[in-house]
């Protein structure tokens, strides 16, 4: 629960005092021996601790997993194989994956989501890595856009949904090849524009570096860059901004 949650039932007679002042003599966090979950990260950042799925051993995996679950009554993972959906699912049988983004969750059904971002692809060949950026963003309560396929070999395809883009909080550019798209949107938007170099590309493309040098060295103005195929690190500071959007206009 966060505090907030705490004090309301409280307020509301729900739980007693003595119970509320359990949840905040907590550690702030959890010592699993193998792991030490951060439960008052929420509390610190308003985002909860997300579980980085690869390379886990099973057994770390589904424990971590319970944790979180048990701590929060909902769970986001990221890079998770079809295995891992499968050792999750016997135990919690309402988990949803998503082959595509490899993202595996847990998630609050009468969640609240704010603002608007837009998440846009230059090719076919990049949604992975935007819906890993796109769902990120939901997860932790943002509307999200998608415009898939506006790459700037045929940049009519983008101009046509200009007005869309032009009005959301914030911008994800997710792109491989060259990744011209991330500058040619820095110049059309007054909002800022988070680049998301992708590993698609012919063999010059270096697996995404080709992508990732234009992005950070484009002229257009109000451009970030995230990592290679970073997708969770683009929505998790795309909502930070759209957070800041709503609530400059309250």
């Amino acid at each position: 629960m966060e505090a907030r949650e705490v004090l309301e039932k409280v307020k509301n007679n729900e739980i007693s005092i003595e119970e509320a002042e359990k949840y905040f003599k907590k550690e702030p966090f959890e010592e699993m021996g193998y792991a030490k979950l951060d439960t008052h990260r929420e509390i610190r950042s308003g985002f909860a601790e997300v579980i980085f799925c690869a390379r886990k051993a099973d057994e770390h995996l589904l424990k971590i997993f319970t944790r979180l679950y048990e701590q929060d009554g909902e769970v986001f993972g990221t890079r998770a194989s079809e295995h891992q959906y499968e050792l999750i699912c016997e135990k919690f049988p309402e988990v949803v994956y998503d082959p595509l983004s490899h993202i595996l969750k847990i998630e609050k059904k009468d969640k609240k989501r704010i603002g608007k971002i837009a998440v846009c692809t230059a090719g076919t060949a990049d949604i992975s890595v935007a819906e890993e950026a796109a769902q990120t963003a939901e997860y932790f309560g943002a509307n999200v856009e998608r415009i898939y396929d506006v790459g700037v070999s045929g940049i009519h395809r983008l101009l046509s949904r200009l007005d869309t883009i032009q009005s959301a909080n914030c911008v994800v550019a997710v792109a491989g090849m060259e990744g011209a798209l991330a500058s040619v949107l820095g110049g059309l938007v007054d909002k800022p524009v988070i680049a998301v170099p992708t590993s698609v590309g012919y063999g010059a493309s270096m697996n995404g570096l080709s992508a990732l040098l234009t992005m950070i060295n484009s002229c257009a103005n109000g451009i970030a860059v995230v990592n290679i195929d970073n997708g969770y690190g683009a929505g998790y500071i795309a909502t930070q901004i759209n957070r800041m959007g709503v609530h400059q206009d309250e």
